[in-house]
């Protein structure tokens, strides 16, 4: 007898639910201080694209909420969508994904990876081995692509475990696993021209510039600060697994990294090495007028920095060394076929969600300032940095990391304006924070999901252990190291 399925999936309920929060919301008898007509329904759309995000996938959800803010009266739908899709951050955030997939594409990632993996102080040293690992997935992740070294990294070290007769559920391939990602994460927000680091990044400089005193912060000091966070926490997080959960490693201490160059790679074709000079090249261009603007062209770069992705992407789809085939660096068809529609679709529609939540006309960023200043106001700025960071650390966790980033930005640009306090420092270093430290529950983010995902390697119970652990270092981290360091570099 054949079992009849549902006619209402779960996901149709949540998209039911979603829809219902979006319009229904402003027809609640309740009145929130400061809070227009108009603002009722943005927090609707608000809460339903969240509710969505977290239950259903980001691409029609983020659709949704894009065409509920053209029809809400917030503006005309042609502004409404030219806001969203005109806007330079996110061209530039659409061309420079796929340049990322054009470095998977060429199998970049296979030499960088390889690299981390095979480098000899790895040899019998197996917490250096794992250092190494975290560092790696840290750079991958900033600058080749965020999921490439959870992807590349995995099957890996799952081969070395089968070879050297570690086994699953062994308490040191349980925490490798999880620290490659957690390594993954610490980089994920380290580039300020591209992801979500751009989408915030951008999304602060829209709320300030809404309140009436715009602030853009510094792109070299935000990637400095974000290394700098970044390697402190990856070496404090190793020393705490190798001192304090002390997991059994003594297999390890017989890997000869010989043994990983037994399928050797190719060597670089011409066209891939074209693309990882031009690649490096292009890095150089988005960072180098942060660090000397006053340059004649450096000023140029940074007339045009939104545009820089266009114009290398037309370099790379043109370009080609192959003397066979004549197939150019990006052919762009088979490149964007891997293109990750559902996180560009989410951030262009968080980007939009924040502009529209603190515009004037809504009231929500005065709601804000008038219900969060009287609890900040009796803090000194040190315990305020630090219950921010607090909150950020158990919201980021429950929900979207970005839509947290994006929630918890108002919040800081209205109490540092309404007490003359110079907000670039905590801003910069939230961003960084509330994006790394997403990977307690599934619901944090996609690395997250990706390690509850892991069924056959990984128990629950563990990766609550060690993920909650790991952002406990993290916070404090972040006080000690990144809240100094930032005070440094944005003054």
């Amino acid at each position: 007898m054949t079992q009849k399925k549902a006619l209402v999936t779960p996901k149709a309920i949540h998209a039911i639910i979603g829809m219902a929060i979006m319009f229904l919301f402003p027809l609640l008898p309740i009145s929130l201080p400061e809070v227009t007509p108009l603002g009722m329904k943005i927090i609707g759309i608000f809460l339903g694209t969240l509710y969505l995000w977290t239950t259903v996938e980001p691409v029609w959800s983020s659709l949704a909420c894009i065409f509920m803010v053209g029809i809400s009266g917030y503006g005309p739908m042609n502004q409404v969508l030219q806001t969203a899709f005109g806007s330079p951050v996110i061209i530039q955030m659409f061309f420079l994904m796929i340049v990322m997939n054009c470095l998977v594409y060429n199998r970049l990632t296979m030499y960088i990876g390889r690299f981390f993996l095979t480098l000899p102080i790895n040899n019998g040293r197996p917490w250096v081995f794992t250092a190494m690992l975290m560092i790696g997935s840290m750079l991958m992740a900033a600058f080749v692509g965020p999921f490439a070294p959870i992807f590349l990294f995995w099957p890996v070290v799952y081969d070395i475990f089968d070879e050297i007769g570690i086994k699953k559920g062994e308490a040191y391939p349980t925490l490798m696993l999880i620290l490659i990602v957690i390594g993954t994460l610490i980089g994920f927000p380290v580039p300020p021209y591209s992801g979500n680091g751009l989408a915030l990044i951008s999304n602060y400089s829209t709320i300030t510039e809404n309140m009436g005193n715009k602030i853009v912060l510094n792109n070299a000091s935000y990637l400095t600060l974000a290394l700098i966070w970044g390697f402190s926490s990856i070496l404090v997080i190793v020393l705490f697994c190798k001192f304090i959960l002390r997991p059994d490693v003594s297999k390890l201490k017989n890997l000869d990294v010989e043994s990983l160059k037994k399928h050797p790679l190719p060597p670089l074709t011409p066209n891939q090495k074209f693309m990882a000079v031009t690649f490096v090249i292009y890095i150089a261009c988005m960072l180098l007028p942060s660090v000397v603007p006053d340059l004649g062209i450096m000023k140029f770069l940074s007339a045009n920095s939104y545009g820089l992705a266009i114009g290398y992407t037309a370099i790379l789809c043109c370009v080609s060394f192959d003397p066979d085939e004549h197939q150019p660096i990006m052919p762009f068809g088979k490149v964007a076929g891997n293109f990750a529609w559902g996180t560009f679709f989410l951030c262009t529609a968080a980007t939009l969600l924040g502009g529209v939540l603190t515009n004037e006309s809504t009231g929500i960023a005065k709601f804000l300032s008038s219900v969060l200043n009287p609890i900040f106001s009796g803090m000194s700025l040190t315990v305020f940095y630090i219950a921010l960071l607090a909150i950020t650390l158990v919201l980021t966790n429950l929900c979207n990391s970005l839509v947290i980033g994006m929630l918890i930005q108002p919040v800081i640009a209205s109490f540092c304006l309404a007490n003359g306090i110079n907000s670039s420092p905590i801003t910069a270093l939230i961003i960084i924070f509330v994006l790394a430290t997403a990977s307690i529950t599934p619901s944090a983010s996609p690395f997250a999901a990706m390690i509850h995902g892991n069924k056959e390697w990984l128990a629950s119970g563990q990766i609550y252990k060690y993920t909650t652990m790991i952002a406990l270092i993290e916070i404090v981290m972040a006080v000690v190291v990144g809240l100094p360091v930032a005070m440094a570099l944005f003054h």
